[in-house]
């Protein structure tokens, strides 16, 4: 389907190019979203007769967003959610999540300008870009922990899911410092007291 670009689109091209693109994307995504229109005769003409205005609204839209993204610049929001002692999220963060996290921290997102490469299955902070115009993006960090206080020591740069594994070894050691009671026996003497037990009341 060709279609004429009502803003710049990344790999597709410029406000006002006309663009060949695949039947599903442009019903789908372009059309409803208003990102382009059929390019039929009629939409030609009338785009070429709006292009002044189309351009300075998109002009609007793009400073606005600009500044917008200068608000966000540094950005953390956090995110708690259940996981394994591995790190590994029983679910998984997704675009909606991020969204309603920025919305919760004073910028009203929609999921639809969260770019995830992929979903997000692991604790840890995790940088997102967030599309605010086709062409102004802002980095922000996601942070995924299991409570208020595990986000505020990844944020530090603790490493949550490797100190509780470092941790088990020094655990084990103070047990291995512990000295034995003479009075209860080593373990090989108690068991050797409860074979003779075991034969006696056979």
């Amino acid at each position: 389907m060709d279609v004429i670009l009502l803003e710049r689109i990344e790999r597709l091209g410029q406000l006002g190019d006309v663009v060949r693109v695949k039947d599903g994307f442009a019903r789908n995504h372009l059309l409803p979203q208003r990102r382009a229109v059929r390019a039929t005769k009629e939409a030609r003409d009338s785009f070429e007769a709006q292009r002044a205005a189309l351009e300075k609204e998109n002009a609007t839209r793009r400073e606005n967003a600009s500044v917008e993204a200068v608000r966000m610049k540094g950005t953390e929001v956090i995110i708690v959610q259940q996981a394994g002692d591995s790190g590994q999220l029983y679910g998984a963060v997704r675009a909606r999540d991020v969204a309603i996290a920025l919305t919760a921290a004073g910028f009203p997102i929609d999921r639809k300008q969260v770019v995830l490469k992929s979903v997000v299955k692991s604790l840890g902070v995790h940088t997102v870009d967030v599309r605010l115009h086709a062409e102004e993006k802002v980095e922000i960090s996601v942070n995924v922990a299991r409570s208020e206080e595990e986000a505020k020591l990844q944020a530090s740069g603790v490493d949550v899911t490797g100190d509780r594994v470092e941790a088990q070894p020094e655990v084990e050691a103070l047990f291995e410092q512990v000295p034995e009671d003479p009075e209860l026996g080593t373990e090989q003497e108690l068991s050797e007291e409860n074979e003779v037990e075991n034969r006696a009341e056979d």
